[in-house]
């Protein structure tokens, strides 16, 4: 499952967007993970030396201590407790509930989601006509803190207030349950039955987290009564205090949890900047920090004594967006030129230089490479091939005349525009403007304000190239179907190049209703290389994780898609 990223970095929270339907797990924050083997591509990661698919110095819980404080940093100080109200789905936010409320399913490292036994006995999927029906059987012992039992009731309301039927819930999201036609109680209280009026394939997604029928029940409850509070919880942890003047968020072990207890006695959210985070992280004021890509944070985070730093792959991706509505890059032979033209492995070495991690491109725009279902389906795309790029712009009619390429009297120039201020989108493009130039095409760099990139530049289609990560997630089609999928007019949703075909349309809506795991692997595939040709999105790399902790931290770190159950984290040391 896929959350909302809660990114350590200033320049990586304005520019690492999330598809606007994967905000079902995080931070969220993007595909429709099956329970299928390891896909085509991990054979080869693994060859080439990439990064695990998770780091979090796994320990049994018999190696883990009781008792202890684990000091949380967050980059914001939420007040919206709602993760599905459109002002709560937010990394922060997710990383407190995570422990204190139901999340029927759980990622593991290849990003294939499982039924989380404290809350789930089985869920089973059986077609139904042109639909499906999913079958909940819940662990009879989960209860709210309330003292009441999970049921379909809980379900039923927030299915309806995610529904997008009544315009007064306020919500950000309502990928899959549009899709429910009717929620049941099956043959007993702790069975629920979920009927689709069609099928969906990433049905694994949904009620992760769970809230309370109280919590959903009208449009006020779900607009408000989660800000600064958190009414009722269903998990190893408890909310024990939120303090607005130190912006903390305290959450103590739940004595009423039915599950292993937890072994922390509390964990302790702490809002801060971020860039004041390897400062308090070497002064032993927190115990762990996301470094992201900031270099200088790593080396100093390595010199504090008693830490480690965690790395694996992230589940977003970097990658540069082409406008293909441009008057320059409407013709596919010029955009597939220029990624002929674009070295993709001299970027991802010059975006990660320093930071100790392999060079590895990515040739997916669904799965990255460490996920399970990952496959380059790049193809001659996918390679450094000036020759060929020239020729491709010989064909469209773009000459030679000295350095640069024109026709008809017009210069071939790019807008490459950036966020003023962030260093690694200054130097991605100037090394982009170098490569092009060796076949003929200009590159103008125009950095503008950082808050105006997408409202004021990438929304409008106010570029021609611009350079941005996208969050991936367990489930990775439903979401991308907005970016990939052709614009109605100028409904673009978050298809920044304005374009698409129905082939791809098509290839999606097949990938999307399927069920099957392993099919949806390959119908996935199928969608991708359809993308590669269309040459819109050229993937850079998958961004690599990498996560400060204490040495003795357990069961948490740089976790990939990976997702641990709270109960289990905590310090293998004495305190």
């Amino acid at each position: 499952m896929g959350r909302l990223p809660s990114p350590p970095r200033r320049s990586r929270s304005r520019f690492v967007k999330r598809p606007l339907g994967a905000l079902l797990l995080a931070a969220a924050t993007a595909v429709a993970a099956g329970c299928g083997g390891p896909g085509p591509g991990e054979a080869t990661t693994r060859a080439a030396g990439g990064l695990p698919a998770s780091d979090v110095n796994p320990t049994p819980r018999d190696h883990v201590r009781n008792g202890g404080t684990l000091r949380w940093p967050l980059p914001e100080f939420p007040s919206q407790w709602n993760f599905n109200d459109v002002n709560g789905t937010k990394g922060s936010v997710e990383q407190v509930i995570q422990g204190a409320l139901p999340h029927l399913m759980r990622a593991d490292e290849k990003a294939v989601p499982h039924p989380v036994p404290e809350y789930l006995r089985s869920a089973e999927l059986r077609r139904s006509g042109r639909g499906q029906v999913v079958t909940y059987r819940l662990n009879p012992d989960a209860h709210w803190s309330d003292g009441r039992p999970l049921s379909y009731r809980d379900f039923a309301a927030q299915a309806r207030a995610l529904s997008g039927r009544d315009p007064g819930y306020e919500v950000s999201t309502i990928t899959g349950y549009k899709e429910i036609q009717r929620i049941e109680q099956g043959a007993d209280p702790h069975t629920v039955k979920v009927t689709f009026a069609g099928t969906y394939a990433d049905w694994r997604s949904l009620f992760s987290p769970l809230y309370p029928a109280v919590a959903y029940s009208t449009p006020a409850a779900f607009n408000t009564g989660w800000i600064d509070r958190m009414p009722v919880t269903a998990g190893p942890f408890r909310l024990e205090r939120i303090d607005q003047t130190a912006e903390t968020v305290t959450m103590v072990r739940d004595s009423g949890w039915w599950g292993p207890p937890a072994k922390l006695d509390r964990i302790v959210y702490r809002a801060m900047d971020t860039s004041a985070m390897p400062g308090a992280f070497a002064a032993n004021e927190i115990d762990l920090m996301d470094v992201g890509m900031d270099a200088g944070a790593l080396r100093r985070a390595e010199s504090v004594p008693g830490a480690v730093v965690r790395r694996a792959g992230g589940p977003d991706w970097r990658h540069f967006t082409f406008n293909a509505a441009g008057p320059i890059l409407s013709d596919p032979r010029v955009r597939r030129a220029v990624m002929l033209g674009i070295d993709r492995r001299a970027i991802a070495r010059s975006d990660l230089s320093g930071l100790g991690v392999p060079i590895q491109t990515l040739g997916n725009h669904f799965y990255v490479n460490t996920q399970d279902g990952y496959q380059d389906d790049s193809g001659d795309l996918g390679g450094y091939d000036p020759a060929a790029a020239r020729r491709l712009l010989d064909q469209a009619g773009w000459t030679r005349h000295g350095r640069y390429r024109a026709k008809g009297g017009r210069t071939l120039a790019l807008r490459f525009v950036i966020p003023s201020g962030v260093p690694i989108s200054e130097q991605e493009g100037e090394l982009t403007r170098a490569l092009l130039r060796r076949i003929g095409v200009r590159v103008d760099i125009d950095a503008v304000p950082a808050d105006d990139v997408f409202d004021h530049y990438v929304t409008p289609g106010n570029f021609d190239i611009v350079p941005f990560s996208w969050l991936g997630t367990s489930f990775p089609v439903s979401p991308m179907k907005a970016v990939f999928a052709r614009p109605h007019g100028d409904r673009v949703q978050q298809n920044y190049s304005r374009t698409g075909t129905a082939a791809i349309d098509a290839a999606m809506d097949r990938a999307i209703a399927e069920v099957d795991p392993a099919r949806i692997h390959v119908l996935v595939n199928e969608a991708d290389r359809l993308v590669w040709q269309q040459a819109t999105v050229l993937p850079l790399y998958q961004r690599p994780q990498l996560v400060a902790v204490r040495a003795d931290l357990a069961n948490m770190g740089a976790r990939g898609f990976y997702e641990p159950g709270y109960q289990d984290i905590g310090f293998t040391s004495p305190g």
